[in-house]
């Protein structure tokens, strides 16, 4: 059964540029796997080791976190849509104080 699987901007250069895949399975994890088939290379992202996810790597399926469910044992059903959203890290550790608050009018 064909799940659609969304793919973030930064990984569809393993996907040619396409944003859905359809990937078959009956669980999270069957699907992803499915994915690795049509997207080469793309393992090297989501996975840590086989069966184990990169940390960095959230997957959700419909608006729900996998880890909140079953995680890639969640099963999928036809119409469920896997999400892929890499973590976003980084930033200032220092805050810039703002012109109020430095006195400045």
């Amino acid at each position: 059964m064909p799940i659609k699987v969304r793919i973030p901007s930064p990984l569809r250069s393993y996907t040619n540029g396409i944003d859905i895949i359809e990937a078959d399975g009956v669980s999270v994890g069957d699907c992803l796997n499915d994915l690795k088939t049509k997207a080469a290379g793309i393992e090297t992202r989501l996975f840590k080791t086989p069966g184990q996810l990169n940390r960095f790597v959230n997957i959700y399926l419909n608006d729900e976190d996998i880890r909140f469910l079953k995680n890639l044992e969640t099963p999928v059903k036809v119409g469920d849509e896997i999400s892929i959203v890499p973590a976003i890290a980084g930033g200032s550790s220092t805050v810039s104080p703002s012109p109020e608050s430095a006195g400045e009018v």
